[in-house]
């Protein structure tokens, strides 16, 4: 490595908001097999490697404790992969995410889960201007169809948004879930 060149940043996995009660309300999430599929895949490649996986819950969904604020057993974490609880759409707004990360020296975050465009778009953005290099898995992300567009439009509209998105120290990226590396 020449001294140009930062050093490796090391990846952890943020599972963002899959939980029971966004994916069974009068408007669930659209296309749940294929996000939980897709989810899998990354999750499987990260643990395999070794990768820090993180979920963060939002306490508005059904409240700590209750079955809607559960991870959903489809993508449920292992033992040992932490959860989060957030008060609002931006995971790192009033919690111990940031300090959980920097203490992991992660540098570089592989985003996935639950609502497009207000958990992971708020997120992701938050996290590139913290520092954050982040891969958002583009089929890995969902979200419920709205009075204006179909969930399919806001997760393309989200992707197209948030791809390059940066600033001179950090920069969001879309990759496909089979195309994520670690």
């Amino acid at each position: 490595m020449s001294t140009s060149e930062s050093p490796p940043r090391r990846k952890a996995v943020l599972v963002i908001d899959v939980q029971v009660g966004l994916l069974a309300r009068e408007r669930p999430v659209r296309n749940q097999e294929a996000l939980f599929s897709n989810i899998n895949v990354v999750l499987e490649k990260a643990r395999a490697a070794h990768v820090p996986v993180l979920y963060i819950q939002d306490t508005s969904v059904g409240g700590k404790g209750s079955p809607d604020y559960e991870v959903h057993s489809s993508v449920a974490p292992h033992a040992n992969e932490p959860s989060v609880s957030k008060d609002a759409c931006d995971a790192f707004h009033e919690t111990r995410l940031d300090a959980d990360l920097r203490a992991l020296g992660v540098g570089h975050l592989v985003v996935v889960g639950c609502m497009s465009q207000y958990c992971v778009d708020t997120t992701v953005r938050r996290a590139v201007t913290q520092g954050y290099d982040v891969t958002l898995v583009g089929d890995a992300h969902g979200t419920n169809d709205n009075d204006v567009l179909p969930a399919e439009t806001v997760v393309a509209h989200t992707n197209r948004t948030l791809n390059g998105f940066g600033t001179s120290a950090a920069t969001a990226t879309v990759r496909a879930a089979r195309d994520v590396g670690f």
